[in-house]
């Protein structure tokens, strides 16, 4: 039998040739939330890098929804036309399914590039912007509170996308709910105060969340897999637990979710996070038992041997990695070689695979040895 890793999966018609997902990756690099070539060349990457499905960037719904003034966006016709202009150069170098996550920053929008950091002031072309309660996250603008009359449109910004979303004929769709932007911000009593039906407990923090998801999936094709991505924990005291992420889980997959990615953090400037390989594998494990959902997980999945455990020993269906294919775009190749499994090389690349270049070995084992200082 070929190792778990390297196992296909079914999900309604979404079929991924194994259990490596590449996870959502902001680059901030779009212009007025279009794709630019920069996102070209970086997904065309990836497209060839042996997984079983690649999860385009976290989108913005709204131009208000940004984290920052270069993220993607699929809330225009230009934005539509920039990235079905990408989509069409992948989808003619690689059979890899596309998959895309959609969602808002909340309050933790109009702020500039990770690498150049601070807030964008409304002088600079920064905007207002929302959260379910008019609390800061940390020295972030204050956002506004949202008027109850005010969800149903922020529930059709993401119906609206979905829709762009279906006709580019994407095979996979995830709602951003965690890390602290605006779904996340509901679900977590740090973050919301009200005290309307949307606050207090956590049948109505789960509320609004819920009500785009069920609206999401009315407006995604019935034959595709919809997937939502929470989180685990906060990491703070007082935030949203993994008992309240089963919950939300179940009541997810009532209205229609397929799948669900765990992850953690983002919602408390001062949270306590101890990072570590595979630390939040664990939350996977829980949730999947819960709920019965296909479940990925992750958070520093590292090695070829660490995500097989993680899928043979069941905590898993799915190991989703991003920093891991930054420094190796080709991780699934290598880790299939590692781990004994057949995988399906590019004719282009057959040269450097290892049982037809003798170097490789040596390679991937100095890849393996960290520099001594």
């Amino acid at each position: 039998m070929p190792p778990a890793l390297f196992e296909p999966i079914a999900i309604r018609d979404l079929t991924m040739a194994n259990r490596i997902m590449v996870s959502p990756m902001c680059q901030y690099s779009a212009g007025d939330g279009s794709m630019t070539s920069w996102h070209l060349v970086h997904l065309g990457s990836l497209a060839l890098s042996g997984a079983g499905l690649l999860v385009f960037e976290a989108t913005a719904v709204s131009a208000a929804g940004r984290i920052t003034p270069g993220d993607a966006g699929l809330y225009c016709d230009g934005n539509e036309s920039a990235m079905h202009a990408v989509m069409t150069h992948l989808r003619q170098a690689s059979p890899m399914p596309l998959g895309i996550q959609i969602g808002h920053a909340g309050r933790k929008a109009s702020v500039r590039e990770p690498w150049t950091g601070g807030i964008v002031p409304p002088e600079d072309g920064g905007w207002t912007t929302i959260a379910p309660s008019p609390v800061a996250f940390g020295r972030y603008l204050p956002p506004r509170g949202l008027r109850k009359e005010e969800l149903d449109a922020v529930t059709q910004d993401f119906v609206a996308t979905t829709e762009r979303v279906a006709r580019l004929g994407f095979d996979y769709l995830e709602v951003h709910a965690a890390h602290g932007y605006l779904l996340s911000e509901f679900l977590s009593p740090l973050s919301n105060r009200r005290d309307d039906e949307f606050g207090g407990s956590l049948e109505n923090r789960m509320r609004f969340p819920l009500q785009v998801i069920a609206a999401v999936r009315e407006a995604w094709p019935e034959n595709k897999p919809l997937a939502v991505r929470v989180n685990g924990s906060d990491f703070s005291a007082g935030g949203w637990t993994i008992e309240e992420a089963c919950a939300f889980a179940c009541a997810a997959r009532e209205r229609g979710v397929d799948m669900i990615t765990l992850s953690g953090g983002g919602i408390d400037p001062a949270q306590k996070v101890d990072a570590r390989p595979g630390y939040m594998v664990e939350f996977a494990r829980r949730v999947k038992a819960a709920s019965g959902l296909v479940t990925t997980a992750v958070g520093m999945i590292l090695t070829p041997q660490q995500a097989e455990e993680v899928i043979a020993s069941g905590a898993a269906d799915i190991v989703a990695l991003a920093r891991g294919l930054l420094f190796d775009p080709r991780w699934p190749y290598h880790a299939a070689h590692v781990l004994g499994a057949d995988i399906v090389w590019p004719p282009q690349y057959l040269r450097a695979a290892p049982d037809k270049w003798p170097g490789a070995d040596s390679l991937l084992q100095g890849l393996a040895t960290p520099r001594s200082e």
